[in-house]
Order: structure tokens, then sequence, then C-alpha cells
């Protein structure tokens, strides 16, 4: 009939709104309900799906394309040793929320650690550790850990074999057993991992170590003088000559090092601990604060404010069911699906994944993998824009609420449904992703519903667009047609679903 007439086949939408007023007191601090009213709000028309998948928008039968993006969640990468001259590889790392400020974390040539909100200027990555809520010995406990070392003579100490430490090692000097002082295998000899287990397995549990050997090593606590209580040295110094002779002075028979042996672990984040000039939370979000709002003179309640709602806050930021079910199947964490905010932990993860990338342990993810993108279908899009139309009204409504008088009003006059009736109008009318049905035939019918589109509001344009992301991936095998996509300026950005190909809650 709505073809007939030339109408929109819709529904309308209403919804059951109170409208509350307290009294606040503002001595005691507490809130009276003065009045609460209810009423049923006309909201807007919402374009209904036929039974053949089509909407008719002003008798006009119309498709909603399926639009393919990235999935939202964390990737790996790097930059494939183009923006260094050496062809040394950066690694980068991007979390991608579904809504909310892009998270990236990166290496610079001299493998500092960084990162960056939304694209601004770039912090060390322990600023963000920082601001988190870590001291400076908790971020190094967090990614290193702590070795013992006794003194036994002048000038030995005693540690404690772990094979892991020995893969591919080339003795420095002799491999002394430090129960029984023998030489167990003389130095320049290299030692595979199967042979250091053999060694624990003989009973090696200790090995000595010569003072020398432990120059260019760094500390994993404060060493205080306890008489005088001064600071002789701090976490992640580094050992010199120096620094042991004050030692011997102190009489320590005890010293803690981080496992950085620039083998198995590289000492990048006690790099990057060093140049921090932060060191406590309050400075690191004020440094954050500066970045992302630069000319505010910043305030460590609103630092900290903005901070907050940055990545913890469900209004403010949303991963989506799809990017905490990515994120936990990426970094092996297990945590509800249903959360879909940051936490520490995440980052914490993320930073730990970072640095095993850069000691060579670990895979960078390939983005052109379906795995890494997602469909978007009519129902997501439509919701999209009608969260536009909400966000829109709210403003209208807060407005209009300052300007009556609360006890008269009910919740029809406050609410005007024009915004969001506008913006779905607008994306059926005359979004790129919203087209006319190809009548032509029933299989041209079948073919325009089952496209997947790259373009449209969110996806790519066809100049930005490079060669890799219109190739055929590996992946596309039984879920994206090959042969069909059109050819000229489109090609590769607008696929068909294969025949048995279905789409599931996750997109």
């Amino acid at each position: 009939e709505c073809n007939q007439r030339g109408l929109t086949y819709s529904a309308a939408l209403k919804a059951t709104l109170r409208l509350v007023a307290y009294d606040i007191n503002e001595e005691k601090q507490t809130k009276q309900v003065l009045s609460a009213k209810e009423q049923e709000v006309y909201m807007s028309d919402i374009p209904l799906m036929t039974p053949r998948g089509t909407f008719v928008v002003n008798g006009i039968e119309r498709v909603c394309v399926n639009q393919m993006h990235r999935s939202p969640g964390v990737f790996f990468d790097h930059d494939k040793g183009k923006t260094h001259a050496s062809g040394k590889l950066l690694f980068s790392c991007r979390v991608i929320p579904y809504r909310g400020s892009w998270l990236d974390f990166e290496y610079d040539t001299k493998d500092i650690l960084n990162f960056r909100i939304d694209r601004k200027r770039k912090l060390p990555v322990t600023t963000l550790l920082m601001a988190l809520g870590y001291n400076r010995d908790d971020i190094l406990s967090l990614f290193y850990e702590n070795i013992r070392y006794d003194l036994t003579s002048e000038d030995e100490w005693k540690t404690k074999f772990t094979p892991e430490n020995f893969r591919n090692y080339k003795l420095k000097n002799d491999l002394i057993n430090a129960e029984t002082k023998k030489v167990i295998i003389k130095k320049d000899t290299k030692i595979l991992y199967p042979m250091a287990l053999k060694l624990k397995k003989e009973g090696l549990n200790s090995y000595l170590v010569k003072t020398p050997d432990l120059f260019g090593k760094y500390l994993a606590n404060d060493i205080i003088n306890e008489k005088t209580g001064e600071v002789i040295a701090e976490s992640g110094d580094e050992i010199s000559n120096d620094l042991i002779t004050k030692l011997t002075d102190l009489k320590t028979k005890t010293i803690y090092l981080l496992d950085i042996d620039g083998v198995n672990r590289g000492p990048f984040l006690r790099n990057t601990l060093t140049i921090d000039k932060n060191l406590n939370q309050d400075e690191a979000s004020m440094d954050i604060y500066r970045v992302l709002r630069p000319g505010e003179p910043p305030t460590i309640e609103t630092a900290k404010n903005l901070f907050g709602n940055l990545f913890f806050n469900h209004t403010r930021y949303d991963l989506s069911e799809t990017g905490r079910v990515k994120m936990n199947a990426r970094m092996d964490l297990d945590c509800d699906p249903k959360l879909t905010v940051l936490r520490k932990e995440d980052i914490v993860t993320i930073v730990k994944h970072m640095l095993d990338l850069k000691d060579g342990k670990g895979e960078v993810d390939d983005i052109d993998h379906l795995g890494n993108r997602r469909l978007r279908s009519v129902g997501e899009l439509v919701e999209n824009q009608f969260r536009i139309g909400l966000i829109r009204m709210e403003r209208a409504i807060k407005e209009k609420m300052a300007s009556v008088e609360i006890d008269s009003v009910m919740p029809q006059d406050l609410i005007n449904a024009k915004p969001i009736a506008a913006c779905l109008k607008e994306f059926f009318g005359t979004s790129p992703l919203s087209q006319f049905m190809d009548q032509t035939n029933p299989l041209a019918e079948i073919t325009h519903k089952r496209r997947v589109s790259a373009l449209g509001p969110g996806g790519l344009n066809r100049e930005r667009a490079g060669f890799e992301v219109r190739d055929v991936h590996p992946t596309h095998y039984g879920r994206i047609c090959p042969i069909e996509t059109p050819e000229g300026p489109n090609i590769g950005l607008i696929n068909s679903l294969a025949t048995y190909s279905r789409i599931n809650k996750y997109g």
C-alpha cells in the first residue's frame, strides 16, 4: 500500500518517560523526591523492514548495504622498516574502540616506548602507567622479574640458576657451581636451552658471578643507608664502579637486580622510565591533560577527571562486545564480554605485549585479515544514527529544562522528537549505504541485498584506499566472493557475500 501511495512503511516509537524533580538539601547533602510524572511520549517514526529485506521510503524500495570496517579491539603492527633509514622495525599498537578515543603505543628510533591519545603529541608510556596509579617501583616490578644476588666473597656474588636465561648464551666467564665451587663449563662455550635444562636437573641451583659482570645491569629497588636514611641509589639505576664501592662501604650483603640481559629481555621500559620526568600520579595526569587540552591551565582535579573519563567511562568510551571478545582472544585475558571499557590490566598487558614484540616474541597482526574486520548491518547503522539523534535531543531537553517551571511541565512538553526523525530520514534518504533497490530481476535483488561495502561514513574513501585493502585475501575463502566486484575505482571495495556465508552476532 505504501508503494502505491508514496509513503514510508514505518512504525511509531513511543517511550514511557518519567520526569522526577528532586529537592536537594544543601546542608545535609540529601535528595528528596518532590514529584514524579510518567507519560508516554511519541519519539519518532522508524522505517520497518519488509519481509523481503527492503525498506519502503516515500514509496520507493531501498536497500541498506552492509558496511565492512575494522573490528574494534587491539592491533599490533610494525612499519616494515620504512620510517627509519636502517630498516629497523618500529612496532606499534592501536586500541580501536567502537566509539571513544584511540590509544596508540609506538616505539621511536631510540627504542623508547611512547603512547598517544587521539593522534596527539606523544608521551612516554610510563606517564600513562603512573596516571593509572602505579609508582616507579611498581612499574619496574610489573614488567621485570627481580633476581637476587648474595655476596659470598670479596668480589663474587651467588645467584640462582634459571635455564630460561641461557638460551643461545655464550659464556663470558667460567660457569661455577656456587655450592661446590667447581667449574662446570669453561668460558666462551655456547650454551643451548636443552643443555641448561640438563644442568638444572643435575643439581646446579646457583652459580657465581664476578662483580665486573654486574656492571650495566639495573637495580630493582632503592638502596638506602639505614643509619642516615639517605637514598644512595634509586630503582632502575645502572650499576657502576662507584655504586659497588658505596655498597661495600655499607656492607650490603644482598642486592636485587632486574632480569635485563639485552638478549631475552631488553631494557626498553627502564630506559623509558629514566627519561620520564613525572614522579607520581598527579604529575602524570597533568602531563596528559596538557597534551589533550593545550593552553588550559590544569588543576589536579580536572586532570584526573579527564583521564578517568577517557577510557573508563561507559558514556564516553565503548569497546563493544565484539571489541572485548577480540581483545580477550588476542591477549589471553579472561574478562567478562559485557565489560566494554578498558581496565588497568588491559593496558599493562598491552605494554607487556609490546615489550615481548621488541624482544622477538609474538606476532604482529595483518589488518586485511577478515578476523580483524567486521560487518555493520542495517540495524547497527540505524542504531548509530538513532544515537546521534538522541544526543542532539538530550541537548535540547537540557536547554528547555533550564528555562521552564519544573512543577507544571509534563515530559511531553520537554521532548522534541524532530532531531531523531531528521537523523533517520537523513540516513535513509541520503546515506551512501542506503541505495535504490536493483529491480531488474530477482537475482539482481538478491545480490544487492548481500552486498558488502567498505565505503560510506566511518569506512574508507575511494581516493585513500590503497592496494592492499582491495586485494583478495586468503581468508576470503568461502566467505566473500573473489570474483564479483565492480571494475573501476570501486574494485575490491564493494564485494559480495559467498553463497553459504552467514554473519554471526559479532558481525
